[in-house]
């Protein structure tokens, strides 16, 4: 297992979160290590963790449960949030912020202070979570696609917040370096340069996408198997812009050029 590189003491907040028992919401943009920094957290304490990825299609069932009919007899199959609070265990409820209405109503009963939820779909009874049994939230910004503003009251169930942006250049340099094996040092960061010049377009809406650091990972790892610097670029940051058209992709073709020539 790679090393993972805390570079803003985002463990060590989550460890004192984890220990007052208060929840925390990581707030960042796709592609900062937010789901990497709580598995990363959940090993370190040794728990079993529970991840759901919230979307539009993400139902009230999904976290609750619903009844099915087997060989005559209807039961009752636990979702996520009841089976992760029956068990006591790490639940990381990742872009919480692109769920509808009525899921988080239900997940906002589940996370105040009594810490239970009413299973009104099956029997009325009353889950109470079992001690030790820890949230996790994060959300990307409003600016991304699909995301909404929480509601205050949800938010408060968070009270611990992490801001995890991209790294700095040097850090993201490092962070690469655990993923390959050869010595490309000037390299590996010609093209974290290129990364942070299209994150900050896209921050600005010049550009329609953020690379991500598993991109700069990938790219590392290209160099490593002996691919040219540009083509490298070309291959993870580049050809990605040819779905908004040929003026998109040209737009950055000609960033990756003069910066690898």
């Amino acid at each position: 297992m790679v090393e993972y590189l805390d570079w803003n003491n985002s463990l060590g907040i989550l460890n004192k979160a984890y220990d007052a028992g208060l929840f925390v919401l990581v707030i960042g943009p796709k592609g900062t290590g937010k789901t990497t920094l709580v598995r990363r957290f959940a090993e370190s304490r040794n728990v079993h963790l529970d991840s759901i990825n919230f979307s539009l299609r993400t139902r009230e069932s999904h976290l609750v449960g619903s009844k099915t009919l087997y060989d005559g007899t209807v039961t009752f199959n636990d979702g996520l949030l009841v089976r992760s609070m029956k068990s006591g265990s790490m639940l990381y409820l990742d872009e919480i912020n692109a769920a509808e209405a009525d899921v988080l109503i239900r997940l906002d009963e589940s996370l105040d202070d009594r810490q239970q939820l009413v299973l009104k779909e099956s029997s009325g009874e009353t889950i109470k979570a079992q001690s030790g049994w820890f949230a996790i939230g994060s959300i990307n910004p409003l600016s991304h696609s699909g995301t909404k503003e929480l509601p205050p009251q949800l938010l408060s169930r968070f009270p611990v917040r992490i801001r995890l942006e991209y790294p700095p250049e040097g850090v993201e340099c490092d962070i690469i370096k655990k993923y390959i094996k050869k010595d490309n040092d000037e390299k590996i960061l010609q093209g974290v340069r290129l990364a942070n010049t299209l994150r900050e377009a896209a921050a600005v809406e010049e550009l329609f996408y953020s690379p991500s650091i598993r991109e700069t990972i990938a790219f590392g790892r290209l160099l490593d198997s002996d691919t040219p610097p540009i083509e490298a670029a070309r291959m993870v940051f580049g050809n990605i812009y040819t779905q908004w058209g040929e003026m998109e992709y040209q737009k950055v073709n000609d960033i990756i050029q003069s910066m690898f020539m």
